[in-house]
């Protein structure tokens, strides 16, 4: 093994492939990890017979960091029903599988949501993105989704009632300002592959990658108050010398010099239900377009059943906006859901709230791909993140990768 101190803050996706590919090339590094758990952003809590992932998070089978780093198959992922359950007032219908081959819909429920030309257009755009470069994706530019959408020539119908729910979801943010360039690479990346999760949650998937690293030794419960230089200053008052740091959390609150950098990040609310049955019965998404608190809903019990071990279905809700207190937030969710299903408030009951402030990132200029200089800082001190690059999975993974080649390139003997 190589000598070198390397300290890595955080142990989420972006850390943990950090200390996997510095493994693979000799060198035993140290994460230090502020909680108790591995995962960052990607935990899932196991409270009264249920897993409860922090937030409703999917992998889409079709990322390719995804395909380097897990083996997909050990996960034993279950898949959702390309598509998504539209909700307006009691009337539900189901988009099947919008993205993925439109002009085969039979289904007149269609209709509700868009026109025949919205159809076409959907199929054209999905054999446009199917062959384009994740890069050239990346290099165009950027505009905001609603008005790309828009500018494409979708209605106001199918925008309104399909995108904005669907997209909402994902960006974490009401009006669709979020850059096209994500816009096209997650449409991709819908119509590739499959939205998944694992069978016993997505805390499985930063499981996987610990488990591939042999000579890494993490320390919990180690917050870090701040780096100065390649000195790591801990809040318990101790200090650590490095060689090599790699923050991989977003690092405006342990480096004075990137205060004010970065913007707020986006947040949701995140509340789980109860309920004796599913009253979608399918493993879809649910949207609810138009103004209201919930955005999506999906039984995750639909999807993998070994999310429940108490025979009850369990509901994730995810809410962009609550501003109110959580009791009054849980009674409010409640009689929507009994407005859109006809199953009494009292039915749906609370399990558990997750008010995550850090869903994801804002970045106004989404990235593929950096080349690993650009992921150094200061002198010895790398940044790792999907804040970096764009708001996914992918970016989370792809970061970690670059920042470890950032270390290792710059260890490497000079002639």
């Amino acid at each position: 093994m190589k000598q070198e101190k390397i300290y890595i803050i955080g142990a989420g996706l972006s850390g943990l492939v950090a200390a996997l590919e510095l493994e693979k090339s000799g060198f035993a590094p140290v994460i230090l990890e502020a909680s108790d758990l591995i995962g960052g952003r990607m935990k899932t809590d196991v409270l009264d017979g249920f897993r409860l992932d922090h937030g409703f998070q999917v992998l889409n089978t079709a990322y390719p960091e995804a395909k380097k780093y897990l083996n997909l198959e050990a996960l034993h992922l279950k898949k959702f029903e390309p598509g998504a359950v539209i909700f307006e007032g009691r009337n539900a219908y189901a988009i099947s599988d919008p993205m993925r081959n439109p002009l085969k819909i039979v289904s007149m429920a269609f209709s509700k949501v868009g026109t025949i030309l919205d159809k076409v257009k959907m199929f054209t755009l999905t054999q446009e993105l199917k062959k384009k470069e994740n890069e050239v994706i990346f290099a165009e530019p950027s505009i905001p989704t609603h008005q790309y959408l828009k500018e494409y020539g979708f209605s106001d119908q199918i925008i309104e009632k399909f995108f904005e729910p669907f997209f909402r979801g994902i960006f974490l943010e009401k009006n669709l300002n979020t850059s096209s360039r994500m816009f096209e690479f997650i449409f991709k990346m819908f119509s590739l592959g499959y939205a998944v999760v694992p069978e016993k949650g997505m805390g499985e998937i930063p499981e996987m990658i610990k488990n591939q690293l042999s000579q890494t030794q993490i320390y919990f419960n180690s917050p870090v108050k701040s780096v100065e230089g390649t000195q790591i200053n801990l809040e318990n008052g101790e200090t650590l010398e490095a060689d090599r740091v790699i923050i991989a959390v977003q690092p405006d609150r342990l480096m004075k010099q990137l205060q004010g950098q970065f913007a707020p990040p986006q947040k949701v609310t995140n509340l789980y239900f109860s309920t004796q049955h599913s009253f979608l019965a399918r493993p879809m998404i649910g949207l609810v377009p138009g103004n209201h608190l919930i955005n999506n809903l999906v039984f995750m019990t639909d999807v993998s059943p070994a999310y429940s071990a108490n025979g009850q279905a369990l509901l994730s809700v995810s809410v962009l906006d609550p501003k109110r207190p959580e009791n009054d937030l849980i009674q409010a969710v409640q009689k929507e859901l009994e407005e859109l299903s006809g199953i009494k408030a009292e039915y749906f009951q609370h399990v558990k709230t997750f008010d995550i402030q850090y869903s994801l990132p804002h970045v106004d200029d989404p990235k593929y791909f950096i080349s690993f200089t650009e992921t150094k800082i200061t002198e010895g001190v790398f940044l790792a993140g999907d804040y970096l690059l764009n708001g996914s999975i992918n970016a989370a993974m792809t970061s970690g990768r670059i920042a470890a080649e950032a270390v290792i390139h710059s260890l490497m003997p000079t002639h």
